[in-house]
Parts: structure tokens; C-alpha cells; sequence
């Protein structure tokens, strides 16, 4: 069996350090990918993939990047059920096992 994912977009918001009961520190960052194909108004549609990040790669993360940076991820998909009591939700998330760095805004783009 196999679950691996590589993915590259942009950070749509400035990752943000969590720690959790357990000590461990986590980040949720959510990236988008710009589709290689037209939709029906002939306009470029994007994906928007959540991430989730846990110990040292999530604080390397928050270091580093901020919104508009370019990330490639290396990591597998889970899943998760959520019970309320009304309802089952679903989820499917990416945990990031590596994030590289391969772009940041210039300085004159930021604000």
C-alpha cells in the first residue's frame, strides 16, 4: 500500500504555531494550487489543500513563511471522523511530513 502526496501552491495566510495539551506544537496551514485547465467562463480555478504540521516542521514553517510564499509539501492523507450529535462529519487532511521553502514575496510586495 501506498499514501504519498507532493504538492506545490501559496500559503493563503501566515502560518500560526498551536501547542497542544500534549506538548507537542502543531500548524494548520492551507495552501492553494492553481488548476491546469480552464472552467466553463474560460478562467483558472484553484484548490485549496489543508495541511496540517506537527513538531519541528511546523515550527520551521512559522518561522520562515508568510502568506504568499510558495511551499512544496511532502506528506501522506488521512482521514478523520468528527460525532456530533446530530451528525458524522468527514475530513481528509494532509500531513505535512516535509515542507520546502521555495519562494517568498520581495519586500517591495509585502504589506
Amino acid at each position: 500500500m501506498l499514501n504519498q502526496v507532493v504538492l506545490v501552491g501559496r500559503l493563503v495566510k501566515d502560518p500560526e504555531l498551536v501547542e497542544k495539551e500534549t506538548n507537542k506544537k502543531m500548524s494548520r496551514i492551507t495552501i492553494a494550487i492553481p488548476r491546469s485547465f480552464k472552467n466553463m467562463n474560460g478562467e483558472y480555478e484553484s484548490d485549496f489543500i489543508n495541511c496540517i504540521l506537527w513538531d519541528s516542521v511546523a515550527k520551521s514553517t512559522v518561522e520562515y513563511c508568510k502568506k504568499g510564499d510558495i511551499v512544496g509539501i511532502k506528506g501522506r492523507i488521512q482521514s478523520r471522523t468528527v460525532e456530533t450529535d446530530e451528525e458524522k462529519k468527514y475530513y481528509v487532511d494532509v500531513i505535512a511530513e516535509r515542507v520546502t521553502f521555495l519562494s517568498s514575496k520581495s519586500k517591495d510586495d509585502k504589506e
